[in-house]
């Protein structure tokens, strides 16, 4: 029985160091709608509830930036994902900054406890980090780990309260008990922004990440279809794409941390393409788009909207 593409729209960016990927989701429509593409008319959608005004909330844990309020919009998003998929739907996820992703993975596997899920992770950054490693407390380098559950206390560098425990103990917990998905079953495609403690976490439970010069050396077909291999146990696979995976240079500045030297929108869509192919994926979800941060007008929406459309078409002949 073939499902319907529901978009889910999560305008949160309170994951973020930097205030504007809330205003992403909005971005990427207004860059449809002056492209004259009614692809937004096309498909049923819903919105989730945020939190954005826990931003003015001063009283912080500083090695968990608004954990309560992540938890709880991480929470409502994997709510509406296992709902979806029990409904037949397909969740393309639109999304303000990547701490979501927690969310959406959590609803998959809570709509399958029992199927293998595998994560395809097309960034610049690892986002393997806990409130125990990380340098910055934002959360949105964080949801990989929590999908994982893992807190990386072998290389800890912060003290952490009483109270930022619970809430990441919670944040573990989304959806269902544990760990939503194996490190053997993750893999990362762009990843070439990380700090030591994600690192030696990569090298410690063996992630594989095909970084941008090893993709156009081999070939980008025979690293997706290895990648592909190497999740072949999975029963689905959920993509995650933060537009930072492209490069800032070529494409824009328009989005919470830009990394140089990415792939290129025709590069993220041909991977795409070959992993919709699989007919495996679960899930897929759009990321850290920031208009506020582009000085090329709304480039960085417009491309994302151009990969959003090619992707789309894709997806709807194998669901």
């Amino acid at each position: 029985m073939s499902k319907t593409i529901k978009i889910i729209k999560n305008r949160s960016d309170i994951g973020a160091g930097t205030r504007g990927s809330d205003l992403g989701v909005d971005a990427i429509e207004i860059a449809a709608i002056n492209q004259r593409n009614d692809y937004f008319n096309q498909f049923d959608f819903e919105d989730i509830e945020t939190e954005n005004e826990s931003i003015y909330n001063k009283v912080n844990n500083s090695f968990a930036k608004r954990i309560k309020s992540v938890y709880e919009q991480c929470t409502r998003l994997s709510t509406s994902v296992k709902r979806n998929l029990e409904e037949n739907n397909f969740p393309l996820v639109l999304s303000g900054d990547h701490s979501s992703a927690l969310g959406t993975i959590s609803g998959l596997k809570a709509a399958n406890p029992d199927k293998r899920i595998g994560v395809v992770w097309i960034d610049a950054h690892a986002d393997i980090h806990s409130p125990y490693t990380s340098p910055s407390g934002n959360i949105h380098g964080m949801p990989l780990a929590a999908a994982l559950s893992e807190d990386n206390l072998a290389c800890q560098v912060n003290e952490v309260s009483e109270e930022t425990k619970t809430y990441w103990t919670g944040m573990k917990n989304i959806g269902c008990d544990g760990a939503k998905v194996l490190a053997s079953d993750v893999v990362y495609f762009g990843v070439r922004d990380t700090e030591e403690p994600e690192d030696k976490q990569i090298e410690a439970l063996g992630i594989k990440n095909y970084m941008v010069h090893e993709v156009r050396y081999r070939g980008l077909e025979v690293c997706v279809q290895e990648a592909l291999q190497s999740l072949a146990a999975c029963d689905m696979i959920y993509i995650s794409f933060d537009v930072d995976s492209m490069d800032c240079d070529m494409i824009s500045y328009g989005t919470g941390t830009p990394v140089p030297k990415g792939f290129d929108q025709y590069e993220i869509i041909e991977i795409f393409n070959q992993l919709i192919a699989s007919k495996k994926i679960g899930a897929i979800e759009f990321v850290e788009v920031n208009p506020l941060l582009d000085f090329k007008g709304n480039k960085m929406a417009e491309t994302a909207f151009e990969v959003l459309d090619a992707v789309t078409k894709s997806l709807k002949k194998t669901i």
